[in-house]
C-alpha cells in the first residue's frame, strides 16, 4: 500500500509528522468492510489535519490518491461492481439505506474543501456517472479547530469512519479516531486555551 506523497526531512515516513510528535503509535490497522479510495486535492496533502492520510494508514484496503485529475480513475472504477461516491447530489441515497445485499465493494471519498472536492469531480467526468451516498444527520464532528458553515460537516476520517460503521455495525471502527483526537488536542494545547476559546467559542 503507497501513498504518492513523499516525505520530508526530520518527519515520519508513515504519518508525516515530526519524529518526535510521530502519531503511529496511535494508529490501528483495521480491515476496511469494503475498499476505500480517498482522492485528495493536492493543497490539502501537506495539510497539519490530514485526515484523509490517516484513514489511509490505519484502515486496511485504502488507496490515497493526491492529485486534481487523476488519469486511472476509469480504469479503477471499471474494477469496482458496484461503486459509490460519497458527495451530496439531488440523486444522492442515505448511506445504507438500500437493503444489505446491495452494499458496494468500492466507496470513492473526494477529500479537500467543499470547493476543491467540486474541482475533483468536475475534472474528473467518470465520477458523475458513479451513484452517490451521504451521511445519515446525527454526530456533529469532532474537528473542534475547523469553523464549518453546517454542523453537520464532518472532516474525511470521521466520514469514512461513519460509513464503514454503517456497513459493519457489529464492528467497532472509533480506533480510527484516535490519532485525529491528539493531533486536535495537541493544536489547542499549542494555541493556548484562552485563544481556542475565543476563536471556538461554541466548541466543546
Amino acid at each position: 500500500m503507497n501513498s504518492p506523497t513523499p516525505s520530508r526531512p526530520g518527519r515520519c515516513t508513515q504519518c508525516q509528522r515530526p519524529l518526535t510528535r510521530c502519531l503511529c503509535p496511535l494508529i490501528p490497522s483495521i480491515e476496511a468492510a469494503c475498499s476505500v479510495l480517498i482522492l485528495q486535492h493536492h493543497s490539502e496533502a501537506r495539510h497539519a489535519l490530514n485526515t484523509a492520510r490517516l484513514a489511509y494508514l490505519g484502515l486496511k484496503g485504502t488507496e490515497l490518491w493526491v492529485g486534481e485529475c487523476f488519469e486511472d480513475l476509469d480504469a479503477r472504477l471499471a474494477q469496482a461492481r458496484q461503486p459509490v461516491l460519497l458527495f451530496p447530489g439531488p440523486e444522492a441515497q442515505v448511506a445504507g439505506a438500500k437493503p444489505q445485499g446491495e452494499k458496494p465493494d468500492l466507496i470513492v471519498v473526494p477529500d479537500g474543501t467543499w470547493r476543491k472536492a467540486r474541482l475533483i469531480l468536475h475534472s474528473n467526468p467518470a465520477l458523475q456517472t458513479v451513484p452517490r451516498w451521504v451521511l445519515p444527520e446525527g454526530e456533529v464532528s469532532r474537528y473542534r479547530l475547523r469553523k464549518a458553515p453546517d454542523p453537520q460537516a464532518v472532516s474525511t476520517l470521521e466520514a469514512i469512519v461513519r460509513v464503514m460503521q454503517i456497513m459493519e455495525p457489529g464492528r467497532d471502527f472509533s480506533p480510527l479516531l484516535r490519532p485525529f483526537e491528539h493531533l486536535i488536542e495537541e493544536q489547542i494545547q499549542a494555541m493556548g486555551l484562552d485563544t481556542y476559546q475565543r476563536n471556538y467559542p461554541t466548541s466543546r
